[in-house]
């Protein structure tokens, strides 16, 4: 896989985060007005990351997947469905997704730490860029984990079928990172 593969996911992450929570607010917020702030947050939290990866991308001349078209569509899909099957669906879709990109988060920073430890035991001194993106990269983990919190926290298990529809999501999430490190 090449080295620009895994920025090149996270903004595909990003944009359908985004996606997700703007197509499940409405319906979500019309019937539990106090979700109004929570879904706010993680949007506005998940609208940084993707700002940070789109800078990623145009610094290091990166292009974006070539299946960002159909990421938009697929995003606003599962965020509308979710949404209008209610609050508990719309939580599962989060925590189903969360899950896997904190898994996905986990990887990248077990790895570039790695290869921080290796280029120290070299001898050899390590940009300081790559150290702010591994620390950027725990933030931006963190933040996802927080907002699975949030998810379980709001009934995401109460979601019928939970088991159904959390495999399918984490699935789909699963697909879309290993088409968007190739494609």
């Amino acid at each position: 896989m090449p080295a620009t593969s895994p920025l090149r996911v996270n903004q595909a992450g990003e944009l359908a985060a985004t996606l997700i929570y703007t197509a499940q607010t409405s319906p979500i917020v019309k019937a539990h007005p106090h979700l109004r702030p929570l879904m706010k947050h993680m949007y506005d939290q998940e609208a940084g990351h993707f700002s940070t990866f789109n800078t990623l991308l145009a610094k290091h001349r990166i292009r974006p997947t070539a299946m960002y078209p159909i990421w938009q569509f697929a995003a606003t899909a599962l965020g509308w469905t979710t949404g209008i099957m209610g609050r508990e669906a719309a939580m599962a879709c989060t925590e189903a997704v969360e899950t896997e990109i904190g898994e996905h988060y986990n990887t990248q920073v077990r790895v570039l730490l790695g290869w921080l430890e290796e280029t120290e035991k070299k001898g050899e001194e390590v940009p300081e860029e790559m150290r702010e993106l591994v620390e950027r990269i725990r933030k931006i983990r963190d933040e996802e984990l927080e907002h699975l919190d949030h998810a379980v926290g709001e009934d995401a298990k109460e979601a019928r079928p939970y088991e159904l529809l959390t495999s399918v999501i984490r699935g789909g999430c699963r697909g879309a990172i290993w088409i968007s490190e190739r494609v």
